[in-house]
């Protein structure tokens, strides 16, 4: 779950250090609050959440799939046998 959680947030973040390091790379300090106008920072977001969105699509739809029928956990001659896909 934390896997899906850090890369929707590094997905989002990317076109916030991809300006940061733009402003930096023109010789001017990236925290000054006149290179984070509202239309600057509307725009990073709007960047961000179609990131995070279609990264998530994307990796919904390649993501690998197994086929077959999931037996439970269960158990077998007195051991615990995990779950596993047949």
């Amino acid at each position: 779950m934390w896997r899906v959680l850090l890369e929707a947030a590094l997905l989002f973040g990317a076109p916030f250090a991809a300006y940061a390091a733009y402003v930096a790379l023109r010789r001017r300090y990236p925290f000054a609050v006149d290179y984070w106008t509202r239309g600057a920072v509307s725009n990073l977001v709007l960047a961000g959440l179609a990131a995070a969105v279609g990264g998530a699509l994307l990796l919904g739809v390649l993501a690998p799939r197994r086929q077959g029928a999931y037996v439970p956990a269960h158990i077998e001659n007195g051991q615990l046998a995990p779950g596993r896909l047949e």
